[in-house]
């Protein structure tokens, strides 16, 4: 597909496991970060990409879809399309595209008040776990999104300016697995607290 990246990494560093303890996950999220020149290059390139946000929201879940088929099971709307090029005149695939490229466009907004998109992105993988969309899937829409974007920027995409999106992605996934585990948890509690209350004896029925 002309773009090599299968994943997001850490600068410097190799894939990271998706399948992360909640530990590991909570230290991925306080030790991501941007640095100013990272934020500056996000913005200015973003002023390019935003004119294209439906396009790039297309071509970024047509590849998600065949590089990684398995993500269809998450979409009940394209979960039994085997014409992948079907998809690219989709009005649905269209509407969730471009659901996730303002969710993209919220994140680059939010980038001088950290703290802001961090909620945002916590929320976001909350929400997540209503749709069994599992943390594993969520570096590859980063890896897709990056990809996608390079034709549209040409010569303005450097090797910084990759570090940069692949850094902003990888906070945002961190803390969208944070989120995740904290609803699978709370969903979690709240079950075996009701399975002990329904298995709660009657007290007429045990007295003496």
């Amino acid at each position: 597909m002309g773009c090599a990246m299968s994943g997001l990494v850490k600068p410097g560093g190799v894939a990271r496991n998706t399948e992360d303890s909640e530990d590991a996950v909570a230290a991925a999220a306080a030790s991501a970060h941007l640095s100013e020149d990272q934020i500056q290059m996000i913005k200015e390139s973003w002023k390019v990409i935003q004119d294209d946000i439906a396009k790039v929201g297309i071509i970024m879940f047509v590849r998600l879809f065949e590089t990684h088929p398995e993500c269809k099971d998450v979409f009940f709307l394209f979960r039994d399309v085997e014409d992948l090029e079907r998809l690219r005149t989709s009005r649905e695939l269209r509407a969730h595209g471009l659901r996730v490229m303002s969710f993209i466009e919220k994140s680059v907004a939010r980038l001088d008040q950290l703290e802001r998109l961090e909620v945002l992105a916590v929320d976001l993988g909350r929400s997540h776990y209503k749709y069994n969309a599992m943390p594993k899937y969520y570096n590859y829409v980063g890896a897709e999104f990056i990809c996608a974007v390079q034709p549209i920027l040409k010569d303005r995409w450097t090797p910084e300016l990759e570090e940069a999106w692949k850094a902003l992605f990888l906070y945002v996934t961190s803390h969208m697995k944070q989120g995740y585990q904290e609803e699978e948890r709370n969903c979690h509690h709240h079950a075996t607290a009701s399975a002990l209350l329904h298995k709660r004896p009657d007290k007429k029925n045990t007295a003496l």
